[in-house]
């Protein structure tokens, strides 16, 4: 995460949250960000250097007509600044403000087969119960883990995959 993302979606999380707005902060820049990234001429348009942002500001203006005031004046902030092909980047950091902010944490779990749902459910209190935080897991099977499992959070990465096991041991070989 680029650290100008991080500090315009802190800013905007702590306005919103003094404000006592962050539910529908965090939910209109959202609802936008994911217009932007299914919108491959508006993202186009956005990161597109050789347009003023004054062009952009105004664009992000009209979309952004009856959203919350903070992300509307956002927005346009943040394309003043020449940073509106950042917007994507912006939500996912407010994401993690919110969450961390609501006792959350959204994990991404690979395997290397299907888990059942009582599987999934058992890892997931497993890491609830060592993090403290209530957990939103994701499942992804990759068959070339082998076996085993990649647990992402954040930019957090446990990896104990056989496939894991085997690149760090092979590692290891190569460095004696």
């Amino acid at each position: 995460m680029a650290v100008a993302e991080r500090l315009y979606a802190r800013a905007l999380f702590q306005a919103a949250e003094e404000q006592g707005r962050l539910e529908a902060v965090h939910r209109d820049l959202s609802e936008f960000a994911d217009a932007v990234a299914g919108s491959p001429e508006l993202t186009a348009f956005l990161t597109n250097p050789q347009v003023e942002p004054a062009a952009k500001v105004g664009v992000l203006g009209e979309l952004s007509d009856g959203a919350d005031p903070l992300v509307h004046n956002f927005l346009r902030l943040v394309a003043e600044k020449g940073r509106a092909g950042e917007i994507l980047g912006m939500r996912d950091e407010l994401q993690a403000l919110v969450d961390r902010a609501q006792g959350r944490v959204a994990v991404e779990l690979t395997t290397a087969f299907e888990l059942s749902d009582d599987e999934a459910a058992s890892i997931v209190a497993q890491i609830e119960e060592a993090s403290g935080r209530t957990v939103e897991a994701s499942r992804k099977v990759d068959p070339e883990l082998v076996g085993g499992m990649i647990l992402q959070a954040g930019s957090l990465r446990v990896d104990a995959s056989v496939r894991g096991r085997l690149e760090r041991l092979r590692h290891e070989l190569i460095t004696r």
